[in-house]
């Protein structure tokens, strides 16, 4: 991904709300959401590495990287990002996860990883090497660190903390209209991140259209305090219009090897 938004205990009916874009090259070959045989995950698939940006499992585990941008530290021999989801899916202790992470973190060009599923998320990013619990609230991340306060970050953390204020129901449709805002930041706001102006302008965006480069998907995950789990993901040409969009909803079960927030075990 390369914006998300999201609310840990902020809600009395949802726990876990996500909202994300994933902006990306549309010549990088891509599988839409889908449940995958093995590993059992629901999540798109990059088709260049194997990998994904996004993933949830039946238990309501959830994992999402976006990378870190520096143009000046990119190597090309790294590790694809695209396999943390996975492995933070497949972890056996989310906690102990982070510490996997500070000893080998290295290996990946710069992302940044939030994990968990309605109980607790974890934070981790190679930038600054700490591992960390996320306090409950509404958070957002883009390609600096978690919060960094860049201007489309706090446009979305501030569209989804009015509609966690406001009285109406939260819904997939609500925060799919606040991912699709294509509104640059003003001139004097935009970051310094290392890419010519015009890019900087561009990617300020938190829905981004462009010819070669764009927002190819927006995904709203609902995970509510009686076990349902909502997912859905809206799929985009190189204009932006919308060419898919599917919904995947079922209740969370337990298994021996995963907690569940609805057994509590």
């Amino acid at each position: 991904m390369c914006l998300v938004v999201f609310a840990l205990h902020r809600h009395p009916g949802y726990p876990l709300i996500f909202a994300g874009n994933r902006d990306e090259f549309h010549e990088r070959p891509t599988e839409a959401m889908h449940w995958w045989a093995s590993p059992r995950v629901l999540a798109g698939r990059d088709r260049t590495a194997g990998g994904t940006w996004l993933g949830v499992t039946r238990e309501g585990r959830f994992a999402t990287v976006t990378n870190y941008r520096d143009p000046d530290e990119q190597r090309p021999d790294a590790v694809s990002r695209g396999q943390l989801v996975l492995d933070a899916l497949a972890a056996e202790d989310m906690r102990r996860l982070g510490d996997t992470l500070e000893a080998a973190g290295h290996r990946y060009n710069g992302f940044n990883l939030i994990w968990g599923d309605p109980t607790g998320l974890y934070y981790y990013s190679n930038q600054d090497g700490r591992a960390q619990a996320v306090s409950p609230g509404v958070h957002g991340l883009s390609n600096g660190l978690l919060n960094t306060p860049w201007p489309k970050v706090l446009r979305v953390r501030q569209g989804l903390d009015r509609l966690l204020s406001a009285e109406a129901p939260v819904t997939s449709d609500a925060l799919l209209g606040m991912l699709a805002d294509p509104r640059p930041a003003e001139e004097a706001s935009l970051p310094d991140t290392g890419v010519p102006r015009e890019w900087e302008r561009l990617l300020s965006s938190p829905f981004i259209v462009s010819p070669a480069y764009g927002t190819r998907a927006s995904t709203v995950v609902l995970m509510a305090a009686d076990g349902t789990i909502s997912v859905r993901e809206r799929t985009f040409d190189t204009g932006g219009r919308p060419l898919g969009d599917q919904t995947y909803e079922w209740q969370a079960r337990a298994s021996n090897r995963h907690r569940s927030w609805i057994t509590g075990h």
